[in-house]
């Protein structure tokens, strides 16, 4: 039960030892959620299928903005009822994963959503947090979450040198000010930097559009220096064999 990765280039300018952060707005949501996919007897579907099938549910869910920095630690936050464009494909994922595993209590999805977003599955501080997509992607596929496909289906090699939160330092609340979580980061940009990774240009992807698959997850890559990743989604396949692309937009705006 290994989801796909898929690197695209678009230019834009597990063991829980921390306090768990969630209302009960989000522990409901998330039984609708199952609910809903017990009704409609998702767990016989692919995985990627399920991914879209949830993901459609959060259809008209308003963007929300740091939503992650709750508290004043690092703490597994939950917050369904508001999603930015990585929540949305991270609850997607985990409540599929769930979904498929046969286990769909509140505790399942918030154990999955901790083994998906931190390091090895273990929270210890903001460093242990998977900050950078490309880290995400690497640790995810050594915990046989996901695999990068990008390559396999036509992708070229990366070329980017990554530092952005260590030269913006004072864009991020709990690594400002804060000499050993600047030096965990920078020792994970070095460790990135080490690793391969590959992307579809712009201009390629109707050409390999046909090796896109229906809920796979989609990394678009950003011209902004520093940064490896500036959005994310699901890759939506429809009846034409079109590839349409389900996200969380903008502040203001909606799933």
């Amino acid at each position: 039960m290994i989801k796909r990765i898929i690197l695209i280039f678009f230019m834009f300018s597990f063991t829980l030892s921390a306090q768990e952060i969630y209302s009960p707005k989000d522990v409901q949501i998330c039984k609708t959620k199952f609910k809903f996919a017990y009704s409609h007897n998702l767990s016989s579907k692919p995985i990627g299928d399920i991914i879209v099938d949830i993901g459609k549910t959060f259809i008209g869910t308003n963007y929300a903005a740091h939503t992650l920095e709750k508290g004043e630690k690092e703490n597994l936050v939950i917050h369904l009822s508001g999603l930015d464009c990585y929540t949305f494909f991270e609850s997607s994922l985990a409540l599929a994963r769930c979904i498929k595993l046969g286990k769909t209590d509140f505790k399942d999805f918030e154990n999955q959503i901790g083994k998906i977003r931190y390091r090895n599955g273990i929270i210890n501080g903001f460093a242990s947090r998977l900050n950078y997509m490309e880290d995400w992607l690497s640790n995810n596929q050594k915990k046989g979450i996901v695999k990068d496909v990008t390559k396999q289906i036509g992708g070229i090699l990366y070329k980017k040198k990554i530092d952005f939160m260590s030269t913006h330092p004072n864009l991020y609340k709990r690594l400002k000010n804060n000499p050993e979580v600047f030096n965990q980061i920078k020792a994970i940009e070095d460790s990135i930097n080490s690793r391969k990774y590959y992307y579809i240009p712009q201009n390629d992807i109707s050409k390999y559009e046909k090796g896109i698959h229906n809920g796979d997850i989609i990394f678009l890559t950003t011209g902004i220096a520093g940064l490896d990743i500036g959005h994310t989604g699901i890759a939506v396949k429809m009846k034409d064999g079109r590839i349409h692309f389900m996200h969380a937009p903008d502040v203001g705006k909606k799933v």
